[in-house]
């Protein structure tokens, strides 16, 4: 039999982080191994601390930022919010290489719109708590934009990926994560992007206008769909007898390695905002390199 109880937003966010097979549904509490429910009421949020800003360091691009390896060494790891709306394959992509040791960071919330897609699944199978907004209409405990920014706040989370997520960012999140926000579009932005251009939509479009070349585009995010400042690109021919799905294939295995690539040199305070508020990745290997 299910119980329903109230409790404060101060413990559950504790039991979240003690718990971390938890999945946080739109005000309520989950436990993946029991059918227990917690929920709490909509006012509990006003105990949620001022979500702190986050802001990459920038530099002139003449600059040079060369780190000693026990420099490196002292970098705090990041604490990473994912976004995603389906299986979460770029997810699960920069998971692993969390995992093996390439990023230096950690995922600690995950965030969808659809509380059963195998992005979120995943997320619970390696413990990584689950935050759905925004909640169905009319729902009188859906998630509101600034509720999302204090749960966020709430894990003091450095950056956030979108991972396929379908939904546009809200203002409030944008303003609260300056520069911190990051997508992944699967065509050479800025061409074939904006509303309506995901999935197999955007490979239908780049087959059909003709183009030579395809490949996938990390960008920061702004207010509108796709037109945030790019960060990273990777060219990946268009072949003549191409369907969708084969340059989809094509395209996405590109996505998971420039991916986790990216999330590595965010999470090594590798990126550079150049004096014309252009973004690039300084070189690993050589500080004087940059992409």
């Amino acid at each position: 039999m299910e119980t329903l109880f109230n409790i404060t937003s101060n413990s559950l966010f504790s039991l979240l982080k003690t718990h971390k097979d938890s999945t946080f549904l739109p005000f309520s509490l989950l436990s993946s191994k029991s059918n227990n429910r917690v929920s709490f009421k909509i006012q509990d949020f006003q105990t949620f601390v001022a979500p702190r800003k986050r802001i990459l360091k920038c530099i002139s691009s003449d600059e040079r930022m060369v780190k000693t390896s026990d420099e490196k060494a002292g970098l705090k790891k990041k604490n990473l919010a994912v976004f995603v709306s389906g299986g979460g394959s770029n997810f699960r992509a920069v998971h692993q290489a969390i995992l093996s040791g390439d990023v230096h960071g950690q995922f600690v919330v995950l965030v969808t719109n659809k509380h059963d897609c195998g992005g979120a699944q995943y997320a619970r199978e390696k413990g990584i708590p689950v935050i759905v907004y925004p909640g169905k209409k009319g729902e009188p405990q859906a998630l509101s934009s600034d509720d999302l920014v204090a749960a966020l706040s709430q894990y003091e989370i450095d950056f956030i990926l979108l991972a396929g997520y379908l939904k546009l960012i809200p203002s409030e999140l944008i303003q609260a994560y300056p520069k911190s926000i990051l997508n992944i579009h699967p065509s050479l932005l800025p061409a074939f992007g904006g509303k309506g251009y995901y999935g197999t939509k955007v490979h239908k479009a780049v087959i059909a206008s003709g183009a030579r070349y395809s490949g996938p585009t990390i960008h920061f995010v702004d207010e509108n769909y796709d037109t945030g400042r790019i960060l990273a690109q990777r060219v990946v021919p268009v072949l003549a007898n191409d369907t969708a799905e084969e340059l989809a294939a094509r395209v996405l295995r590109q996505e998971h390695k420039m991916y986790a690539e990216v999330a590595a040199a965010v999470c090594e305070e590798r990126v550079v905002w150049r004096e014309d508020g252009v973004p690039v990745i300084r070189s690993k290997a050589n500080p004087d390199h940059y992409s």
